[in-house]
């Protein structure tokens, strides 16, 4: 067993016994003002024992609409045997008697939760520094999670558990909504890149878990890359990467052949000869080296470790953007005996982190083979593995191509994003062309150029 305190400390834990004592008064004094403290305060935010005995009964109390008064208090507690415990009656009339004024009790009980998450963090901090000394057998992960665990029951303790009142909340989203008024066809989240796809979705969303499924070979990792190079080069945006299959090398050579639009063999092999070739590719390196893209390929990469990054980036430098490649390939801090039971543990820790860090976080998500024997375009049900990635994500779309067997000379090129799920807005359809050459998707009004010259290409050839 792990020792949560240090038996040796000679400094006292933070606490305010005045400032409990005036909570506990200022109940007494005024029943309402339990209400005004009830989703601040629990027993353990008091630091003296019997201060938790007494609030506890107090909670008690007004569960059954009680008056809080000096003799239902003492009488309840004499119910309980605890009256002699907390001081009896006398320690009782001693706490009425020094509230400065019981209409301050909701500055009382900040203080005393503020200083029990003082005590909780030091807590916290002799249990992680106890769980690193002892050298087990645990794996790391499992260390590292039991101690983010007990960071973050910090961090979501009763004061920090706020809501929203309806009425705050209505001003910003007039004037949110009179923004997209006043800016008609602005998008509400971050940019894909692709007209048709921003339309239908008016962006990605913050928060929002989009699952990107297909059959292998379909595309799903060069649309996610696509999405997140123009998000970083057209749009500022902050963009992480977990490349789970890929290297960072090869995904800098798909980005800067889609980029330059150089055949990405060509850029693969070295078998560059056109002066063209080697400017775009300098035009292209010059606004890549600008993007802020960060690429973590650690193979097999944990839940604990993705989120500890993407929280640090998300503090030091900003993040906008989330991209997993792929989803099945995570693994957890314990083993579980299905796929199933695994995949919905991390598809529920990537929608807690898109709303823990209000960004959209994209997966890419393996389909099963029933789609291939089947036949025909893929739906929810196809979704490997796990229902609960349906249940999850707020929108879920599929890569579908006719091309899949066709000779060359019958291939369009043409690559459908089927969206099935998505829940604030329409489901649809969207084509977008697929250029082979520089391993690319394009908006389909330009899938007639077989050179991307600039001067030949309607629309914004930056977007690109």
């Amino acid at each position: 067993m792990l020792k949560t305190g240090t038996k040796n400390s000679l400094r006292i834990p933070p606490q305010s016994i005045n400032s409990e004592q005036a909570v506990l008064g200022s109940i007494m004094l005024r029943k309402d003002a339990m209400h005004e403290v009830e989703d601040v305060l629990i027993p353990d935010s008091f630091y003296v024992e019997k201060h938790k005995i007494i609030f506890n009964s107090m909670l008690e109390l007004a569960q059954k609409n009680e008056p809080i008064d000096m003799l239902s208090l003492s009488t309840k507690l004499l119910e309980k045997k605890v009256l002699e415990q907390v001081g009896g009656n006398k320690y009782l009339a001693e706490i009425v008697n020094v509230v400065p004024s019981s209409t301050n009790v909701k500055h009382y009980a900040d203080i005393v939760q503020k200083k029990y998450v003082l005590r909780s963090l030091i807590e916290a901090a002799d249990y992680v520094s106890e769980l690193a000394f002892e050298e087990g057998d645990d794996h790391m992960d499992d260390i590292l999670d039991m101690a983010e665990k007990k960071i973050f029951q910090v961090v979501s303790s009763p004061k920090n558990q706020k809501f929203v009142n309806l009425k705050d909340a209505l001003p910003e989203a007039y004037e949110r909504l009179e923004k997209l008024h006043e800016n008609k066809g602005m998008l509400r989240g971050l940019p894909t890149g692709f007209h048709d796809l921003d339309k239908l979705l008016s962006g990605l969303q913050p928060q929002d878990l989009i699952i990107l499924a297909a059959r292998p070979s379909m595309g799903k990792t060069t649309l996610a890359l696509d999405m997140a190079r123009m998000s970083a080069v057209n749009h500022n945006k902050s963009v992480l990467i977990f490349s789970l299959e890929m290297s960072s090398q090869q995904l800098v050579d798909r980005m800067l052949s889609a980029q330059s639009r150089v055949n990405a063999w060509n850029l693969r092999t070295g078998n560059l000869s056109s002066d063209k070739d080697f400017s775009h590719l300098r035009d292209s390196l010059d606004k890549l080296s600008k993007a802020k893209i960060y690429i973590d390929d650690q193979a097999g990469n944990s839940i604990v470790r993705m989120k500890a990054l993407a929280r640090r980036l998300k503090a030091e430098k900003g993040l906008d953007f989330v991209v997993v490649d792929y989803l099945q390939l995570m693994t957890t801090s314990k083993s579980y005996d299905s796929m199933v039971n695994q995949v919905t543990e991390i598809s529920r820790s990537l929608k807690s982190l898109a709303k823990e860090i209000d960004v959209p976080v994209l997966a890419l998500c393996q389909l099963n083979r029933s789609v291939e024997t089947r036949g025909g375009k893929p739906r929810l049900s196809d979704l490997r593995d796990s229902g609960s990635i349906e249940q999850d994500a707020d929108v879920v779309m599929f890569l579908h191509s006719e091309d899949r067997g066709k000779d060359e000379a019958d291939k369009t090129s043409i690559t459908e994003v089927l969206i099935e799920k998505h829940r604030n807005g329409p489901i649809g359809k969207v084509e977008l062309y697929f250029d082979l050459k520089t391993t690319t998707f394009l908006n389909l009004e330009k899938s007639s150029m077989s050179e991307f010259a600039p001067k030949k290409v309607s629309g914004d050839l930056d977007e690109f």
